[in-house]
């Protein structure tokens, strides 16, 4: 920046962050600025003093921009350093990670190939066991299959290695069991024949049982039937004896509410004709009632009316009169000013009658 647009020396770029770092250590710089500033002596009567208040003003502000831009290229030059030291810390770390991997490369085959080998011979133990279980493939088998298996297709030798005896036992500990199983499977299926024919013959008993109960309930049911049939018989001849009874019994008792029910209509006919005319005399009392209300209410109504008028014209008049001598009084203003100004009472008042009649454009009387 050049000295006309800033007041303050800038710390030199090599001690900048010493000078930033230390507590006020800008303290001298701003020093400086104060004494320019002290110094200046600001005239706001010319127009030469107000351009050089406004140019120290300006000047501040550009030295506060520059000592500000100087710390700011400090901390984005800091801000660089991390980045620079992670880096780095990366390329090690990779490098490293590289090399163990390349040394470990070896071993890690070798347990890869010794895992796998293992697991080979756990898998082929894991088989004759299931084979002990009745499964081959995860699946229930016959046992002449797994019989089979266990004994022609499972040989275990020397490929085993150190998984030998152990094979060994799970294949003995493998045929136990199947053997077992075998032995329980065929003492089920003995004793379910035992169960399916005891079946048979509980089913077969229980079928004559049936067919015999069968018989006895239809001989019981043909007997119910007519036993049923002659008892309805004299209970239709009862049933038509006491109906043309209650025949008789039912036209005799509607006669007698038929008689009833005419005498009480005609006692409610004459009620209803006691009240209708009661009605009628209320509604023709009411119906005078209201006349002589809505008459009442139209008086009132009429009289509030010219009174609200009578009061409208009073307000207009007043509202008139109060506008008339609020312009007067503000012709009369206007007029004494122009007067005051050298104009002549009829000149002045020639003057505000113009611009009162918006005869001068551009030019109105405030109200």
């Amino acid at each position: 920046m050049s000295a006309q647009t800033e007041l303050a020396v800038m710390p030199p770029k090599e001690k900048a962050l010493q000078v930033f770092q230390t507590p006020k250590g800008l303290d001298p710089y701003l020093q400086v600025v104060r004494d320019k500033i002290d110094a200046f002596v600001p005239d706001v009567t010319t127009r030469k003093g107000r351009e050089a208040i406004a140019s120290i003003a300006y000047q501040v502000a550009r030295s506060k921009t520059a000592l500000d831009n100087r710390g700011k290229e400090l901390v984005a030059e800091l801000k660089e350093i991390p980045k620079l030291i992670d880096a780095e810390r990366k390329r090690v770390r990779d490098t490293l990670d590289a090399w163990q991997e390349e040394v470990r490369r070896p071993l890690n085959e070798w347990q890869a190939a010794e895992h796998a080998r293992i697991e080979k011979h756990n898998s082929m133990i894991r088989h004759i066991e299931d084979c002990g279980l009745g499964l081959i493939g995860g699946q229930p088998q016959p046992f002449a299959l797994l019989f089979r298996e266990l004994e022609e297709k499972v040989i275990v030798d020397e490929k085993f290695e150190e998984f030998e005896a152990e094979a060994h036992r799970a294949k003995a500990s493998a045929l136990a069991k199947l053997k077992v199983s075998f032995d329980e499977h065929q003492k089920r299926e003995a004793e379910q024949a035992e169960l399916a024919r005891l079946r048979a013959e509980q089913e077969a008993r229980e079928q004559r049982e049936h067919e015999e109960r069968i018989a006895r309930e239809a001989a019981e049911r043909a007997r119910l039937e007519a036993e049923q049939k002659a008892q309805a018989e004299r209970e239709a001849t009862i049933r038509r004896e006491q109906e043309a009874k209650a025949a008789a019994e039912r036209r005799e008792l509607e006669l007698k509410l038929q008689a009833e029910q005419a005498e009480r209509a005609a006692a409610q006919a004459e009620a209803n004709r006691i009240a209708a005319e009661q009605r009628a005399a209320q509604e023709r009392e009411e119906s005078a009632r209201r006349a002589e209300q809505a008459a009442e209410q139209a008086r009132l109504a009429e009289q509030r009316r010219q009174q609200a008028e009578a009061a409208e014209v009073q307000r207009q008049q007043q509202a008139r009169e109060a506008d008339k001598a609020h312009k007067g009084a503000i012709y009369k203003v206007a007029k004494e000013a122009f007067m005051q100004h050298g104009m002549t009472e009829e000149c002045a008042r020639l003057a505000v009658k113009l611009i009162a009649s918006n005869f001068i454009p551009a030019v109105k009387i405030e109200y």
